[in-house]
């Protein structure tokens, strides 16, 4: 079993290297990047001009310094680009001096693709994951998946969810107790609630994603994705988990 794993992580490193995709080169205008926030990412749209600056500013760095390659038949436009750096920003907007030193690079794959990060096999329903192993400091994600995250009117989003993976793990485990921005008398609410609402969406009582109830790590990224895309709407069906999630956040909308 651990040659066939070692094989297949081997196979998708050599088929990297080898096809050299296309990576961005980070040159974002900067009236381009304004009109295209304001257009397509809600988040930007609730800040005041000064926070608009702040967090173009971050993205610019977040693309300075992060490597995001097309694997695939398709070419990175300025949009993608921005739909990944924001998916980066949105999390840690509240938090000015945190930065992503988990992660180097961000692989957009053309389409779904499997937990092996195959994109050809028939079974592809992974919609992005953060990299382990040989893939250590890399993210893979569906640009599908990624756009529909800020172009569709839902409480899910695919890029803010693998990031918040990135949060969770900084603290060495993820385990859907962020502990680096948790207060720690909060850590037993958290999990309370949280796995009161677990119990509710495996019950069928509850308009979570039911992809959440499959671990703690899975129901924090979720819930975060709510916490982001539908604010008023989490605070309204789930003040608790709400309000310790502003918390965690400090969002300044």
């Amino acid at each position: 079993m651990k040659f066939v794993l070692l094989a297949i992580i081997i196979a998708l490193v050599v088929y990297l290297l080898k096809r050299r995709p296309q990576k961005s080169t980070a040159l974002v205008d900067t009236k381009s990047m304004h009109e295209l926030l304001q257009q397509h990412v809600n988040f930007y749209q609730r800040l005041n001009s000064d926070e608009q600056l702040l967090f173009r500013n971050r993205v610019q760095h977040f693309l300075d310094t992060t490597t995001i390659t097309a694997v695939g038949n398709f070419s990175l436009t300025e949009l993608d680009q921005l739909f990944v750096a924001s998916s980066a920003i949105i999390p840690i907007f509240s938090f000015p001096d945190w930065a992503y030193n988990n992660l180097n690079e961000v692989l957009l794959y053309a389409e779904m693709f499997t937990k092996d990060f195959d994109p050809k096999e028939r079974d592809k329903n992974v919609m992005g994951m953060v990299g382990s192993g040989a893939m250590n400091r890399m993210m893979i994600l569906s640009l599908p998946a990624l756009r529909a995250g800020f172009e569709q009117d839902g409480s899910g989003n695919t890029g803010i969810h693998e990031f918040v993976h990135l949060l969770d793990k900084a603290d060495g485990a993820t385990d859907g107790v962020p502990e680096y921005m948790l207060p720690k008398d909060l850590i037993a609410p958290w999990i309370k609630y949280a796995h009161e609402a677990i119990h509710e969406i495996k019950t069928n009582h509850s308009e979570i994603n039911p992809y959440a109830a499959t671990n703690d790590a899975e129901f924090f990224a979720v819930i975060s994705e709510y916490f982001f895309q539908k604010p008023h709407l989490l605070q309204e069906h789930h003040p608790e988990l709400f309000n310790i999630l502003e918390q965690v956040y400090k969002p300044i909308v």
